[in-house]
């Protein structure tokens, strides 16, 4: 089974392809500079790298990009899109859901009224599913959120001081980012130790060009830095 993950910003697009039989990376590689001047695919084959200059106006333009890239017969992974079984989405800001979810015309429409909590990030990821859709109307995708692995904080930890009518019509609260970085940390720390997660008390830490933090009791998530957005970092 070949699953194609994907990583769609503002202007970019990264990606992967996994052979999840062996859990093998079968390709990799990114869209930048999307809807700007000087848009380029770069990708790693065989150990090289790899930079293809093309116009990417939109993401739509980047998915098909990827799909060409993907199929090439110099230095593509697979001989038919039918190869791949299911797409899975990276989503910032999924609100109240708790876990992955298969993308359905009624689950688009209820994470929709989360998409302003990240307005570049969920715009993008809108754009990407629905090119994918486009091309591959019959293939299965997958939202993966990162706030879902925050949604067992207790009231306390995610309540604002705030007047309670703007938590309950404008979801203002803590919501975490991160999350899917938190939860692998978790599931390694718990591999490395030979520990269950139920025994597992630490605070996770994502570094990179956003980073946060997070306590997690027992396996399971009780307090995050990151806030209503994704812009409140470590503090």
């Amino acid at each position: 089974m070949k699953i194609l993950v994907i990583n769609c910003g503002s202007s970019s697009i990264k990606y992967k392809l996994y052979e999840m039989d062996d859990q093998s990376v079968l390709a990799a590689g990114g869209i930048e500079k999307i809807g700007l001047e000087g848009s380029f695919l770069k990708t790693t084959i065989n150990g090289e790298k790899k930079i293809i200059e093309s116009p990417c106006p939109t993401h739509t333009e980047g998915i098909r990009l990827m799909f060409d890239t993907l199929l090439h017969p110099e230095y593509g992974a697979i001989k038919n899109l039918d190869e791949i079984s299911a797409a899975g989405h990276r989503i910032v800001a999924g609100g109240r859901f708790t876990e992955s979810r298969i993308v359905t015309d009624e689950m688009l429409e209820e994470w929709k009224q989360y998409m302003e909590l990240a307005p570049l990030h969920s715009e993008a990821h809108l754009k990407g599913y629905v090119a994918v859709k486009q091309m591959l109307p019959n293939l299965p995708q997958v939202f993966v959120f990162d706030t879902a692995f925050h949604q067992t904080m207790p009231a306390h930890a995610y309540m604002y001081a705030v007047p309670y009518k703007f938590y309950e019509t404008q979801n203002v609260r803590r919501w975490g980012a991160h999350g899917t970085s938190h939860r692998y940390v978790t599931a390694r720390v718990c591999e490395f130790l030979g520990v269950k997660p139920e025994d597992v008390n630490i605070v996770t830490c994502h570094i990179g060009n956003g980073a946060s933090i997070s306590a997690v009791k027992g396996g399971r998530c009780v307090d995050t830095s990151m806030g209503l957005t994704p812009l409140e970092g470590l503090m």
